[in-house]
């Protein structure tokens, strides 16, 4: 079964990762049938890079994601774009969906690391309040 997963690369304790089209059975850095991009989770946000129309190719003749490239799919509207070609939709309407898609996907990231660091000031203001009430 061909699998789209990643690969590792980069540097000690700095990896990069190249997103892979590759058979199940072979070992994670081992032999690989295509590349089809690259993911660097070091930036904020992550840099994902892909060839959409190679991804669309290997999931339509039965390639499985890994649930992490699963979500970099769907963040990056490769997914989407499958479905609205299925759809039967023009490639402008496509392209124009993508779009909103992107921007949907970058202010929720930028929202949801806005509610982590609130979410991270009031656990301290309580441990504090605890410490001082002791």
């Amino acid at each position: 079964m061909v699998k789209l997963r990643l690969r590792r690369k980069g540097r000690t304790h700095h990896p990069v990762y190249d997103i892979i089209a590759t058979d199940g059975r072979k070992k994670r850095d081992g032999v690989y049938i295509e590349r089809l991009g690259f993911f660097d989770p070091h930036h904020q946000p992550s840099i994902v890079q892909i060839d959409a129309d190679r991804a669309i190719y290997w999931l339509n003749v039965g390639a499985q994601p890994t649930d992490l490239v699963n979500e970099l799919l769907s963040y990056e509207g490769v997914l989407l774009k499958r479905h609205l070609q299925f759809k039967g939709k023009t490639e402008s309407e496509i392209q124009s969906e993508i779009e909103k898609h992107r921007k949907v996907v970058l202010d929720r990231y930028f929202r949801r690391q806005e509610l982590r660091k609130k979410r991270k000031e009031t656990r301290e203001k309580e441990k504090a309040e605890t410490i001082a009430e002791a």
